[in-house]
């Protein structure tokens, strides 16, 4: 399909003047897959669970050093995708030369949710009917089977469904967690549940579009921002509009627009430009940045 032949998205008429919509990230997809294992862990009670990660000791980082462990989550209908869900949770890009060394080396994993599609096409099988005591048993039994038991900081990042799953994940398990980045999601906690983040030393970094075209910014995020504020330790991280490398705003149309809803582009891009400037000022070194301040 032609870029002119893209529909046009809902918010377009609200851009400003001068900007231009980008169609596509201008990153290649798949140019660092081969730097991952795939693997399988059955769970306790659960049907068994396909994983994708990244081993630093690998490529060039020292056996005898502890790292920390960045957990990925997908969205809807992306572990279908195979190995391209290793990109679509922005994981990949982790495992580039730059971003690691920014960490001091981390491995990454990458859970699959059991997705499939029923005879009427329904998407059957993802997060919401994965329990959170399945994915903890795996990133535990991966921290003592591929990591020696030895394990830093744990950080989680969630993209959309995967984002509400971070958070499950970190209202569960919250002392288990250090680092939560749920990205594009909605369904932000109460304000008890955010006191045991505070009380666990969680750190967040809330991301999330104001043009969101699946969670709405005004209704579910604006009334919630002040208590994030409040947090002891908590990035919000909320762009007017959405930027793909070329400085474009990112337009998605996957059977509907989710340009503003994939945050994730951007955010695998580490929030840089591809002229090396960063989206938000107050990241000078990106996301990776942020993280490592904090390892």
């Amino acid at each position: 399909m032609k870029k002119n032949d893209k529909p046009l998205p809902p918010w377009a008429p609200l851009i400003p003047e001068g900007a231009f919509i980008s169609y596509v990230p201008t990153y290649r997809v798949g140019e660092y897959f081969d730097r991952f294992h795939k693997d399988s862990f059955k769970p306790a009670d659960f049907d068994a669970l396909t994983f994708y990660f990244y081993d630093p000791t690998e490529h060039g980082y020292p056996k005898d050093k502890t790292y920390p462990l960045i957990t990925f989550l997908h969205g809807a209908s992306n572990a279908l995708e195979g190995e391209v869900c290793i990109n679509y949770t922005g994981a990949e890009f982790y495992s580039k030369d730059e971003y690691q060394k920014t960490l001091g080396g981390a491995y990454l994993l990458i859970p699959l949710t059991n997705e499939y599609r029923n005879e009427e096409g329904k998407l059957r099988g993802s997060w919401r009917e994965t329990p959170t005591k399945a994915v903890y048993e795996l990133i535990t039994e991966f921290i003592k089977n591929k990591m020696g038991g030895h394990c830093g900081k744990k950080v989680l990042i969630g993209n959309s469904a995967g984002a509400w799953m971070s958070f499950e994940m970190v209202n569960e398990y919250t002392s288990f967690f250090d680092v939560l980045i749920p990205v594009g999601a909605g369904e932000i906690p109460d304000d008890k549940t955010l006191d045991r983040y505070d009380e666990e030393n969680v750190s967040l970094f809330f991301a999330i579009g104001k043009h969101d075209e699946i969670n709405d910014y005004e209704t579910l995020v604006r009334p919630r921002l002040e208590r994030l504020k409040a947090m002891k330790n908590c990035f919000i991280f909320t762009p007017e509009w959405v930027y793909n490398g070329d400085k474009g705003i990112a337009s998605i149309y996957f059977g509907f627009e989710m340009g503003q809803h994939c945050l994730v582009n951007p955010m695998h891009c580490n929030l840089m430009f591809d002229d090396g400037t960063p989206m938000d000022p107050r990241l000078p070194n990106g996301v990776t940045g942020w993280i490592a301040s904090l390892l």
